[in-house]
């Protein structure tokens, strides 16, 4: 079980939309180029946030349900700790599959392993399927196909931001299946904006399991605080020039 987890760390028909009026027509090569372009100046500024996540995960077969709400503390670095806050439900759910997808991003996140999985070209083949409004924001859609085989990549769609070119939302499925009593996952993860930063909203997961049946894995995301890089730089050459002068 505790594998059907770890693939929501992290068909295709073509999609029309309206793109803004000023906009020219963009190929594949230049969105995904400015969509790379535009994630490397976000994360040159990027200093860290603290957020809020409730986990919520249910089996309807077997009987089990469980939620668990975490404080998330993320560096500039993308390392991440996370402290819960309120549990409830199933101890065997909470200890042994949503524990333990904690402990997996925070060891991954702490190992720089997102490089080697995030929605990259050096990472992913792209093909543009055409357009799309999402909550009022013209997008492009891309099909993305990983270059490796994988657990953690995804098999699916894109939906890239036409004013940011920042990715709002994925929908696919693992690259790799993770085990063989899963037959498949589908999983959907949104994105908003906080500030200048397009930030984590939403996970919804679907697995279905032999012999367990389908289960349902809910991830919300909020209450998002940017760290101040001002504050944190002055804080850093506080202590700097405390341990010079010792």
């Amino acid at each position: 079980m505790t594998v059907i987890l770890l693939a929501l760390m992290q068909a295709a028909l073509p999609i029309q939309g309206t793109l803004p009026q000023a906009a020219a027509p963009l190929s594949v090569t230049e969105i995904v180029d400015r969509m790379v372009q535009a994630e490397s100046e976000r994360t040159a500024t990027f200093s860290g946030y603290t957020a809020m996540r409730r986990y919520h995960f249910e089996n309807k077969k077997v009987g089990k349900s469980a939620d668990v709400t975490v404080r998330v503390i993320c560096d500039q670095t993308g390392a991440k700790t996370f402290e819960v806050t309120e549990e409830s439900g199933s101890g065997f759910v909470r200890r042994r599959i949503i524990r333990r997808m904690i402990d997996a991003e925070r060891e991954a996140s702490g190992k720089g392993e997102h490089q080697q999985t995030r929605i990259l070209p050096q990472n992913y083949d792209f093909t543009l399927l055409g357009t799309e409004v999402v909550d009022g924001r013209p997008s492009y859609v891309l099909e993305v196909s990983p270059k490796s085989e994988n657990q953690f990549m995804v098999r699916g769609r894109i939906w890239v931001d036409a004013a940011d070119f920042a990715v709002t939302r994925v929908e696919g499925r693992p690259a790799k299946n993770p085990s063989f009593w899963i037959r498949s996952v589908k999983v959907v993860h949104r994105y908003n904006r906080v500030g200048k930063f397009w930030l984590p909203v939403s996970n919804q997961s679907r697995a279905d399991v032999r012999v367990f049946g389908q289960t349902d894995v809910r991830i919300e995301y909020f209450d998002y605080s940017i760290t101040d890089a001002r504050a944190k730089t002055d804080s850093a050459s506080g202590e700097s020039g405390t341990a010079n002068g010792q």
